[in-house]
This record gives C-alpha cells, structure tokens and sequence, in this order.
C-alpha cells in the first residue's frame, strides 16, 4: 500500500508538472482518437505499450479482453456502455482489441467447467468466448500446449473483433470508413506487438 501512495506523490512532484499544461487542457474535456479493449492483466500497460499520453486512448479493461456479441451484452453493461460512449459520443477512429501471451482467462476457455467452480464469475464470463476452443481444436497440428496457448489468444482476438461488429453503430461507421478495428497480439516476454493482417489472415509483427 505504502509503494501506491508514495507513487501518487512522485506522480504530482515529477509527471504532473511535466505535463501540467495537458493536464490543464484535458481539465474540461478529452477527444482520445482509440478506443483501446484489453484484458485486465497487470502486465499489459496500453499507454507503455504505445507510447500515448494521457487524452489519447480510451480504456476496457476486461478478463480475456472479451467483447460481448451485441444481443447478449447486457450480461456486460460496462464494456457495453464504453464501446457506445467510445463510439458514438467520442467518435473515435479506431478500435483495437489487444489480447496477449500467457493469459489466464485464454488458459481457462481451455479447462473442464469443473476446474472453475471456485470462480462463477469468471467462468460465466468466459462463456461469451465458448466458441474459440472449438476453432482453436480444428487448427492444431501438434499436441504442444504452447501451441493451443498461443492459438487460443490469437483466436480470442478475432473473435472479439467480429463480435464488435454485431454492434450496428460499429458496423456502419466500419462500412462508411469512418472506423477501423485492428487485432493486436502482445508478447509479454519481448514487447512484441503482432498486428492482424485481413489481406494475409495472419497476425504480422509491426515494424
């Protein structure tokens, strides 16, 4: 707890008065241009990642970096409430769905409903992602692990980037052009970013 508080007093001292005349301008308002959906897992910093300031990124941050099909999403009212928000009164440009390696809530869309009994939440959660194991079983060439690992969050990614197209106000700023999604895959171990490629159908390092 000591190291949370001692954190906000270097933030006033140093960062805040580094930038003390952006945070003056975003005082009363903010026009972030992307909409950033994550998963909630401490090593994924999305402003380190991209080197963004304050003011640029709109935040979800979720188990999985799930995105509820837009029939079911009010089983999730808060990831529902900031894509609209993000969307339609923000009028972001992009979205980007960022999943990433070794992911606890990926690992579980893995395990038998039984293993999660002691997390109700969780599992009813990752219910929204029950399709991606099946995908997942059809691209497997091996047994390796490493490889359902990596397969599933990239899979996982896909499946959230479709699901934002249920939403019908995405869908057409999609189709006008006025929207892009992207699906992005973080390497945790290497800092690593690999972007989706629609052309090629795979996820490219970005370079």
């Amino acid at each position: 707890m000591d190291k949370i508080f001692k954190g906000v007093l270097e933030f006033q001292q140093e960062d805040f008065e580094t930038h003390r005349e952006l945070f003056t301008e975003l005082g009363r308002q903010q026009k972030p241009h992307t909409l950033f959906i994550g998963c909630s897992d401490s090593r994924v910093v999305p402003t380190l990642i991209t080197k963004t300031s304050p003011g640029e990124l709109f935040l979800v941050r979720n188990v999985a970096n799930i995105v509820p099909p837009f029939e079911s999403s009010a089983c999730d009212g808060a990831t529902t409430a900031a894509i609209e928000y993000a969307v339609k009164a923000l009028e972001v440009d992009t979205i980007v769905v960022c999943g990433h390696s070794n992911c606890g809530g990926c690992g579980a869309m893995n395990m038998d409903p039984a293993e999660l009994e002691h997390l109700p939440y969780t599992r009813e959660w990752l219910k929204l992602s029950r399709e991606v194991p099946g995908r997942v079983d059809k691209l497997m060439s091996t047994d390796d692990p490493a490889e359902r690992e990596w397969l599933t969050e990239q899979i996982n990614i896909l499946v959230q980037m479709k699901n934002l197209l249920t939403f019908p106000y995405v869908k057409e700023k999609v189709l006008a052009g006025a929207l892009n999604i992207l699906g992005w895959y973080y390497i945790i171990e290497s800092g690593e970013v690999l972007n989706f490629n629609d052309a090629t159908g795979h996820f490219e390092l970005v370079q």
